[in-house]
């Protein structure tokens, strides 16, 4: 007999935590899997102290989703918050020159756009994990996945739960790993229904997701864009008032120059470039340790240099990064080096703003 993920949900609504409630009435569980017997999941806790409680908690839905007929393997991992920063001045207020015309969100401080000039560099990678390293730094921060064509940040962020609206109107957002999201992706049937959709569809959804989600105080928006320079690009930039973009790309040069069409448009539409990011700049073999360029070594710096732009750092082609990203927890949510990596940019990006 086969296992479902309602079967799986059902045995750890039964696992009772020790302050009240269960693991599925409290929202802890993010990013269940099952697939062939096999289920994995995590347990997200909001600080250190509640992964204390946790703990032997974790052990017990093990145990409960084990004991399912058709499970042949179970697989909880346990995360939970860093302690925000004390400092209160990592809080990112909006920038004084607001652009005219253009629609304001009162609740965010800045949003800001991660695109890149074609697919397949990682964009989506970065702003999940830049999200998240944002959060551990203390900041309150959203996540809007505007790919609205291929929406991944569901997976990356290990949410599967539909959002509420409890007048039809309001979306009330899931939150993971620290973020407040939202995604297209949450509301569609299942991670393989495809989203076909002319121009002014894709508008108008881009536009009911900035403004009619119950977003609450967030000090930033990350918005991770779909590659190219389309439709989504221009309604945000000409209708929202956007405090800059980060662009994504590859040292190879042919991802080079798709993304100088990115930062062309960007321009064009007077939206501030606040940075580039190289994304898989260097694999480290784990087996002998052999550093390999497989894509270039520092094209993007060079670019920033040769474009007067800021260099906002550089990511590893990683094995840990990606499994993470499939699994549900952005690697940034880890004390792993990849997390740390993620972390300097991410600090780097409040000490520009």
């Amino acid at each position: 007999m086969a296992v479902s993920r309602e079967t799986v949900l059902e045995a750890l609504a039964k696992v009772a935590l020790p302050d009240g409630g269960d693991l599925v009435s409290r929202d802890l569980v993010r990013a269940l899997v099952v697939e062939d017997g096999a289920v994995r999941f995590v347990l997200e806790a909001e600080d250190q102290k509640m992964a204390e409680i946790l703990a032997p908690v974790r052990t017990t839905a093990q145990q409960a989703v084990e004991a399912l007929d058709g499970v042949t393997r179970v697989s909880v991992a346990l995360t939970a918050h860093g302690p925000a920063p004390k400092a209160p001045s990592l809080k990112i207020g909006r920038h004084p020159a607001q652009q005219p015309g253009k629609q304001v969100l009162p609740e965010v401080g800045s949003i800001i756009a991660i695109g890149s000039g074609k697919g397949g560099v990682g964009k989506s990678t970065v702003a999940s994990n830049l999200a998240v390293a944002l959060a551990r730094q203390g900041l309150r921060v959203g996540l809007l996945d505007a790919d609205i064509y291929g929406p991944s940040q569901p997976r990356m962020m290990g949410v599967n739960k539909r959002p509420s609206s409890p007048d039809g109107k309001r979306i009330i957002p899931p939150k993971a790993h620290g973020v407040t999201m939202i995604s297209i992706g949450l509301m569609l049937k299942g991670e393989d229904d495809a989203v076909i959709w002319r121009g002014p569809m894709l508008m108008g959804a881009l536009q009911q997701l900035l403004t009619q989600v119950e977003w609450g105080q967030l000090d930033v928006m990350i918005i991770d864009m779909p590659p190219g320079t389309g439709d989504i690009q221009l309604t945000l930039c000409t209708k929202f008032e956007v405090r800059g973009a980060i662009v994504v790309s590859t040292p190879q040069d042919v991802a080079l120059l798709d993304a100088r069409k990115a930062l062309r448009a960007f321009q064009t539409l007077k939206t501030p470039v606040l940075g580039l990011i190289e994304n898989m700049s260097t694999y480290i073999c784990p087996k002998c340790g052999h550093e390999e360029h497989i894509f270039g070594d520092g094209g993007v710096r060079v670019e920033a240099e040769r474009q007067g732009l800021t260099f906002l750092g550089e990511l590893p082609l990683s094995v840990d990064i990606r499994l993470a990203s499939d699994g549900g927890v952005p690697v940034a949510a880890t004390d792993s080096p990849a997390a740390a990596a993620y972390q300097r940019i991410a600090q780097r990006l409040i000490d520009q703003l």
